[in-house]
């Protein structure tokens, strides 16, 4: 049983930890990357590749703005895709949540916004 977190940028880092720290305490295994949609796909790619065919794991993206992220991981693997978007205030949310919940047909992204939550649901979906 592992999550794995890819974040857009090491500015997520802190909004990771806030996962992170709940999965700790929930006893679930994570390993975090920074791998962008945009300026490096590729590794993006390869890290989706280095975990298919395994069974109990749960991608946790964490990107901002376009969330182009999400999507890319969605589209890219069969594993389950949550998006854990950063958002500096309410405002920031509303202005950029609808990149992150509106995916095209076939590319399943869950989203949920509370750090803590998301790390529950991974804990949920991998006890199953």
């Amino acid at each position: 049983m592992k999550v794995v977190i890819i974040m857009g940028s090491e500015k997520d880092i802190p909004h990771s930890e806030k996962i992170t720290k709940k999965l700790d305490e929930l006893g679930v295994a994570h390993e975090s990357h920074v791998a962008s949609a945009h300026k490096t796909p590729l590794k993006a790619l390869k890290i989706l590749e280095d975990f298919k065919g395994q069974k109990k794991t749960v991608f946790i993206t964490i990107a901002g703005r376009s969330n182009a992220l999400s999507g890319f991981c969605a589209g890219n693997t069969t594993l389950p895709v949550i998006a854990c978007p950063p958002f500096a205030d309410k405002v920031d949310m509303m202005v950029n949540i609808n990149s992150t919940i509106q995916m095209p047909s076939n590319v399943p992204v869950m989203t949920v916004l509370d750090p803590e939550n998301t790390a529950i649901a991974c804990y949920n979906i991998l006890n199953c």
